[in-house]
C-alpha cells in the first residue's frame, strides 16, 4: 500500500436509516405498467417566507453530505487550481418518449397560439382599414353635399338677382332649393349605414408577457420577489432545464379564458336572430307532435304550447289529426302538403305511355276447356314437347306458361289452365291476364260442366274467343253436334254465320294445327295488340311457388316494360330484387320484355297467384308499399263484419264440427284451389276449418301446429323434412300426401262422414192411446192402450206425448194381451204395457213406438 493511499481520508459511512426511493436533486416518474424513470434536476435556492419587512436573503441549498473524520494537518503545499465543474448532460439526452411527446404538444400549442394572434393582428388591421375607408367615404359624401348646397344657394341667388332686375316672382329658387333637398336627401341615403354595436368580441390568446431583466440590482421587495420567483421549481422548468424561459399558458387558462368570453357574449347585446328557414312539411292523416316538431325544424316544446293557447291539452307524444297539423304549420309560417296513407299506393291505371312509344308485341293465348278434353296434349303438340307425361293423373293442376314460335318467325305466348273443377279461380286468373282464349272441346264429348264455365269466365273478361274441335280423329267424334251445343250459351262460330273463329283438330295425330296457329295469328293482328318495352316493367303472377333451393319463385308474365336482373319491384305485400330470370325452357336469361312469361329469383316471400308486380327506384320505396298493403291486408283480414240479430242468432244456432285441416302445397294456386274445394265440402252438420295454408315442405312448426289442434296435415305434391317427420312420429300427427286433387277432396269428404258417424233414421212403427193405467207390482205402473195405427212391438223405442208434448222417451218393457206376454200388437186392439224408467202415465196420453237405421252418411 502507498504513502498517498495511506495519507488520503477516507469518508465516513453513510449514517443508518430507512432507504429513500428519491434523492434529493432527482424527480422519480411513474409510468404504466410497473415502469420508472429518474431525472436530474437541479436545486439552487430554497424558497423562504419571512414576514412582511424582513430584508432576509435566500441561502443556497447545500446538500448534505457526511462529514469526514478530521485528519492531521498535511504539509504546505501550493494553492491548486479549483476543479471544473462536470459538464452537465444535454436536455435531449435525458428526455423520455412522454416527455418528448409533452415537448411536442407544448411546441404545436404555442405555434397555434402564435397563429391564432396573427390572425386576430390581421382582423384588427383589417376592421380598421374598413372604418378609414368608410370616414374617407363618408368626408367625401358631406364635401359633395356641401358643394351642391353651396351651388343651390348660388342659384338662388342669382334667380333672385334676375327678379328685381326684371321685378317678376322668382319660381327657380324653390325649384333649385328642393333640388339641392333631394341631393342632399339622396346623399344622405347612399352613405351606409355603420352598426353602432361593436362585433362580439373572438377570444385571442395572448402570450404571457415577460420579466424585464434588471439592469441594476435591485433591493427591498422586489429584489425579494425575484429571488422567490427564480427559485420555484415547475414541472415545466424542470422538463426544459433552463431558467427565464417564457412558458405557454396552461389549458385551466385558456379554458377559463373561453368561459369568461361566453358570459361575456351572453350578458352583453344579443346576437342578430338568424333568417327564418321556410320548409315544405308533408303532413300524413295522423302525425304526433314530436314527429311534427322534426318535421318543422321548430321546439316540440313551442308547438305544445302553441296548442294549449288553441286549447288543445297535449303532450309531444300525443297524435294530432291532420287539419290541427296545418293549423300549427301554418302558424309558424311553414308551407303544408297533406298526404294520406293511399298516396303511398302505385297507381299504374293513371301511366300510360305515349302512342308513339308503343311496339308491337306477342299475343298472349289461354288454353281452356274441361278437364281431358286435350288441352296439354294440344300444346305439347303446338310446342313438340310432352307436358301431359310428367302430369299426376294425366291432368293438369298447375297454370304453364309457354312460348310458341310460328312459321313466320312471330312469337305467341300460351297459358294453360287446369279444367279440373277445383280450378276455377285458376281460369278465371287465365282469362283476366289473356288476349285470346282458345276453349278446346271433346268432339267425342260436347260440351261439360267446365266448358260452360270457361265461356262463362272469357265472356266476363271481354276477350275474343277461339273454338278448338279436338279428338276429332276418335269414333263418334261430330263437330256439328259441339257447334250446335255451343249456340245454347250464345257462342255462333263462322260455319253458322257468326263472329267466333272454330278449328277441327287432333293432337294425337297432329291434324288441323297449322290452321289453328293461322286463325291465332289474324286474331292477333285484328287486336293490334302494342306495349312499351323501354321502361319499367310491369307483369302480372301466373303462379308462385316455395322452391327448397331457390326460395320463393314465381312465374311472372310481363304486360309492359322490360324486366331486367337487378331491377327491384314489390309484388303483393312482398319485395325482392331480381336476382335471376329463368324462361320457359328452363334456360337463364337476362331481360324478358312484353309478354314474355318468365320465372323470378329474389323474392323475400311466396305473394298470391295474380298479384301485380311492379319495378320501383329504390329499396325504399318497395319497403313502403310493401308494408301499406301488409297493413291493409291484415285490416281487412281482422276486420268484423257488423253485428245484426239475424247473425246472432244464427251462430247461437250453429252446433256444426268443426274439422281442422293444415293444408301445404306446391304452388301457391294449388293451395287456393285446394282450400276452396274443402270449404265447398262442408255442409250444416260439419265444417273444415283450415288452420293454416302455404307453399313449400311441411316444417317442424306445421307439425306442431297440427299436434296442438290434433289436426292432419294435407302434403300436396310437398314432404315433410327430416326433422318434422321425427316429430309427427312422436306426437302421432297424421300427414296425408296427394297429388291428384280429386284423390284429396274424395278422402277428406269421407274422413269428415265418418267424424259425424252413420246417419241415423226414425221409422215410426205404431201409435196407440192410453185408456188407463193400472198397478204392476210394488213400483211399476201399466198402461192400457188401445192401438190405432200400425203395431206396437216389444223393445221399441217409444215417447209418450201430452197434448203433443213429450214427457218421457223411454222403451216398451212388457207387452201383455189378456194376461199372455206377445210380441206384437197390431192395429185395433187392446193392450197393457210396461214402460221403462217413467211412471208419469195419464189417461189421454198417446204412445209413439219408432224404430232407429243407421245409414252411411254421405257428404
Amino acid at each position: 500500500m502507498s504513502e498517498d493511499t495511506k495519507d488520503t481520508p477516507k469518508p465516513a459511512r453513510k449514517p443508518l436509516g430507512l432507504k429513500r426511493s428519491v434523492e434529493p436533486g432527482e424527480v422519480k416518474q411513474t409510468f404504466s405498467h410497473g415502469r420508472t424513470n429518474k431525472v436530474v434536476v437541479e436545486v439552487k435556492r430554497k424558497k423562504l417566507v419571512g414576514k412582511p419587512g424582513a430584508q432576509e436573503a435566500a441561502k443556497e441549498i447545500v446538500p448534505e453530505m457526511p462529514v469526514p473524520a478530521p485528519a492531521p494537518a498535511p504539509a504546505p503545499v501550493a494553492k491548486a487550481a479549483p476543479a471544473k465543474p462536470a459538464p452537465k448532460p444535454k436536455q435531449e439526452d435525458i428526455l423520455t418518449r412522454q416527455e418528448m411527446q409533452a415537448k411536442l404538444l407544448r411546441e404545436a400549442e404555442e405555434s397555434r397560439l402564435s397563429a391564432m394572434e396573427e390572425a386576430r393582428k390581421r382582423d384588427t388591421k383589417a376592421k380598421k382599414d374598413q372604418t378609414a375607408e368608410e370616414k374617407a367615404r363618408a368626408e367625401e359624401n358631406r364635401k359633395a353635399e356641401e358643394a351642391a348646397a353651396k351651388k343651390a344657394q348660388e342659384e338662388i341667388a342669382a334667380a333672385e338677382a334676375a327678379a328685381v332686375a326684371t321685378d317678376e316672382k322668382p319660381a327657380a329658387p324653390a325649384e333649385a332649393e328642393d333640388a339641392a333637398k333631394a341631393g342632399a336627401t339622396a346623399t344622405t341615403s347612399a352613405a351606409p349605414k355603420t352598426d353602432a354595436r361593436p362585433p362580439a368580441r373572438k377570444f385571442t390568446p395572448v402570450e404571457a408577457p415577460k420579466r424585464p431583466k434588471p439592469e441594476k440590482a435591485k433591493t427591498g421587495r422586489s429584489d425579494r420577489n425575484d429571488r422567490r420567483q427564480s427559485g420555484k421549481l415547475t414541472v415545466n422548468s424542470a422538463l426544459r432545464g433552463e431558467d427565464g424561459a417564457a412558458r405557454a399558458r396552461s389549458l385551466a387558462a385558456l379554458k377559463r379564458a373561453r368561459e369568461k368570453e361566453k358570459r361575456a357574449q351572453r350578458s352583453g347585446q344579443p346576437r342578430e336572430p338568424r333568417e327564418k328557414q321556410i320548409r315544405d312539411v308533408i303532413v300524413p292523416e295522423a302525425i304526433t307532435v314530436q314527429e311534427l316538431s322534426k318535421r318543422m325544424g321548430e321546439k316540440g316544446a313551442d308547438l305544445v304550447k302553441s296548442l294549449f293557447n288553441m286549447g288543445s291539452m297535449v303532450t309531444v307524444n300525443q297524435t294530432i289529426d291532420q287539419d290541427t297539423a296545418e293549423l300549427l304549420v301554418e302558424e309558424f309560417g311553414h308551407n303544408i302538403q297533406r298526404v294520406s296513407e293511399a298516396d303511398v299506393e302505385i297507381d299504374t291505371k293513371a301511366d300510360v305511355d305515349p302512342e308513339e312509344t308503343l311496339k308491337s308485341r306477342p299475343p298472349v293465348v289461354t288454353i281452356m276447356g274441361h278437364v281431358d278434353h286435350g288441352k296439354t296434349s294440344l300444346l305439347d303438340a303446338l310446342r313438340g314437347t310432352d307436358v301431359v307425361q310428367g302430369e299426376a293423373g294425366g291432368i293438369t293442376q298447375h297454370i304453364g306458361a309457354y312460348q310458341v314460335k310460328m312459321k313466320n318467325g312471330d312469337m305467341v305466348t300460351f297459358l294453360d289452365t287446369p279444367g279440373h273443377e277445383a280450378f276455377t279461380e285458376m281460369r278465371m286468373r287465365g282469362a283476366n291476364v289473356t288476349d285470346i282464349v282458345i276453349l278446346v272441346v271433346a268432339a267425342d264429348d260436347g260440351l261439360m260442366p267446365q266448358t260452360i264455365e270457361a265461356i262463362n269466365h272469357t265472356k266476363a273478361a271481354g276477350v275474343p274467343m277461339i273454338v278448338a274441335i279436338n279428338k276429332i280423329d276418335k269414333e263418334g267424334a261430330d263437330p256439328t253436334t259441339v257447334r250446335t251445343r255451343l249456340l245454347e250459351h250464345e257462342v255462333i262460330v263462322e260455319e253458322m254465320s257468326g263472329d267466333v273463329l272454330d278449328a277441327e283438330v287432333s293432337a294425337l295425330k297432329k291434324i288441323g294445327l297449322d290452321e289453328l296457329m293461322e286463325k291465332i295469328h289474324v286474331q292477333a293482328e285484328l287486336l293490334e295488340l302494342k306495349a312499351r318495352p323501354d321502361r319499367a316493367a310491369e307483369g302480372v303472377v301466373v303462379e308462385a311457388k316455395l322452391d327448397k333451393g331457390r326460395g320463393p319463385v314465381a312465374t311472372i308474365l310481363v304486360n309492359r316494360g322490360t324486366l331486367k336482373r337487378g331491377d327491384i319491384f314489390v309484388v303483393g305485400s312482398h319485395t325482392g330484387k331480381v336476382r335471376a330470370l329463368i324462361d320457359d325452357k328452363g334456360k337463364p336469361t337476362k331481360e324478358a320484355g312484353p309478354s314474355v312469361p318468365v320465372e323470378v329469383l329474389g323474392l323475400s316471400g311466396v305473394p298470391l297467384a295474380g298479384d301485380q308486380l311492379t319495378v320501383v327506384p329504390d329499396e325504399g320505396r318497395a319497403r313502403e308499399v310493401a308494408a301499406y298493403r301488409a297493413e291493409q291486408e291484415k285490416l281487412q283480414r281482422t276486420t268484423q263484419a257488423p253485428t245484426s240479430l239475424e247473425n246472432m242468432f244464427s251462430a247461437a244456432a250453429d252446433h256444426a264440427v268443426e274439422f281442422p285441416l293444415l293444408v301445404k302445397a306446391d304452388v301457391q294456386g294449388s293451395t287456393q284451389a285446394i282450400v276452396q274445394a274443402l270449404n265447398k265440402i262442408s255442409n250444416d252438420d260439419i265444417k273444415v276449418r283450415i288452420l293454416h295454408s302455404g307453399v313449400g315442405a311441411i316444417t317442424e312448426s306445421d307439425v306442431t301446429l297440427a299436434a296442438a289442434s290434433n289436426a292432419p296435415i294435407i302434403g300436396f305434391n310437398v314432404r315433410p323434412n327430416a326433422k318434422a317427420r321425427d316429430i309427427a312420429k312422436r306426437d302421432g300427427v297424421r300427414l296425408k300426401y296427394f297429388d291428384i286433387i280429386y284423390a284429396l277432396t274424395d278422402e277428406i269428404r269421407a274422413e269428415m262422414a265418418g267424424e259425424l258417424g252413420p246417419e241415423k233414421i226414425e221409422n215410426v212403427m205404431g201409435r196407440a192411446e192410453v185408456k188407463d193405467v193400472f198397478k204392476s207390482g210394488k213400483k211399476d205402473k201399466a198402461a192400457g192402450l188401445l192401438v190405432t195405427e200400425g203395431s206396437l212391438r216389444k223393445g221399441l223405442f217409444a215417447r209418450l206425448t201430452r197434448n203433443d208434448v213429450i214427457v218421457s222417451a223411454t222403451t216398451i218393457a212388457s207387452l201383455r194381451r189378456f194376461k199372455d206376454d206377445v210380441e206384437e200388437v197390431r192395429a185395433g186392439m187392446e193392450c197393457g204395457a210396461v214402460l221403462e224408467d217413467t211412471n208419469d202415465i195419464k189417461p189421454g196420453d198417446m204412445l209413439e213406438v219408432f224404430e232407429v237405421t243407421e245409414k252411411e252418411r254421405i257428404l
